[in-house]
């Protein structure tokens, strides 16, 4: 599937690919379609997570021209990282310079400006040499100045040209959480959630610590998705509660918000409100308790976001919705398309797409 390689100028201005679980069948639409397929009663939860300016260039103790990735937070200060070697996003990841091997209390210098940003390496992951933790050498408020001021966001080979901040964040943004945007919920404009709210659809939020999806190295990528924070608020597991009560469905916009609800859900045996940590990974043996449908970027096989999708429809399904996205035109990444997989009434979904 060919990449979206640019922000759209209208951000509701992108394609709907609805998946019937049950049936199999699709839609070919667009995103204002959401307001005619989702229903009085549903519930639609998004990530609310900002986009952090996550990229930092810098050098390491030799010397050597590095990029660092930073891949979350502990929220206590530390933030894990990938050390990539020289070269930026115009390079396709499994093509960059090899990264320096770093140790335990090195440190490492970000930006030119006159006013550095300075880290010191306090772990290096035992599973893989590039995944790193750092502690930053300023007090909280210098550390998110030297961010936004030295920090770009991370971005791959397939774009056209440099992302501005404001390019990969959602209407609803807000804590800056996110290292990688969390890209379903970016083509949900204002007009679009508007629109549902007047269709009778609930709208909540959870806010999920977005990470990295691509290192380039296959050996960590594997061990990606990292444990990730989430914080979900009282209202949105009342909203939940309320919507499962009345029959509802309960939409997750994004992976990450699947992770956060159903993380929060083996962890206690119940959904409850607050701040956590999730390393859960979705697959086809996952059994959900809390969320019914997804709406999801495209992401064909061998993709890691796709064995998560495994949760919602059999693999052969994928592959087929998969087959007619690639024929039909659709396009691909964080400023691609996006996909609804959800159970519909029957005869719901008609498009010439739809199987005889």
């Amino acid at each position: 599937m060919n990449p979206a390689t640019r922000p759209r100028e209208r951000r509701d201005d992108v394609r709907l690919l609805a998946i019937d679980r049950r049936s199999g069948a699709t839609h070919d639409g667009a995103v204002e379609d959401l307001s005619g397929l989702l229903r009085r009663g549903d519930l639609l939860v998004v990530n609310d997570a900002a986009t952090l300016p996550a990229s930092l260039r810098g050098v390491s103790p030799g010397g050597e021209s590095i990029e660092v990735r930073l891949a979350g937070s502990d929220g206590g200060g530390r933030w894990r990282a990938v050390i990539f070697g020289a070269g930026d996003w115009r390079t396709p990841t499994e093509e960059r310079g090899a990264a320096p091997l770093l140790g335990v209390g090195e440190r490492l210098l970000f930006g030119d400006d006159g006013e550095p940003l300075r880290a010191r390496i306090v772990a290096v992951d035992p599973r893989h040499w590039r995944l790193v933790e750092l502690e930053f050498e300023v007090d909280e408020e210098e550390l998110w100045a030297g961010l936004y001021r030295l920090g770009a966001p991370i971005q791959y080979a397939y774009l056209a040209g440099e992302l501005d901040l404001w390019s990969v964040q959602s209407v609803f943004a807000g804590p800056p959480w996110a290292v990688e945007m969390p890209s379903a919920g970016r083509p949900l404009s204002w007009g679009v959630l508007q629109g549902l709210l007047a269709q009778g659809v609930e709208v909540a939020r959870v806010t999920h610590a977005a990470g990295l999806s691509s290192t380039g190295d296959p050996s960590l990528d594997r061990l990606l998705p990292l444990p990730e924070r989430y914080a979900i608020p009282r209202s949105t597991v009342a909203a939940i509660l309320r919507t499962k009560a009345a029959g509802g469905r309960v939409i997750a916009v994004g992976t990450t918000v699947i992770r956060a609800l159903e993380g929060s859900f083996v962890r206690h045996g119940e959904l409850r409100p607050g701040e956590g940590v999730t390393a859960l990974l979705l697959s086809e043996e996952t059994e959900l308790a809390i969320v019914d449908g997804v709406i999801t970027g495209m992401h064909g096989p061998g993709e890691s976001h796709r064995h998560l999708l495994e949760a919602f429809a059999s693999p052969a399904l994928l592959d087929r919705a998969w087959t007619h996205a690639v024929e039909a035109g659709y396009l691909a990444h964080e400023l691609g398309d996006i996909a609804l997989l959800a159970d519909f009434e029957p005869g719901a979904l008609r498009s010439p797409s739809a199987p005889g």
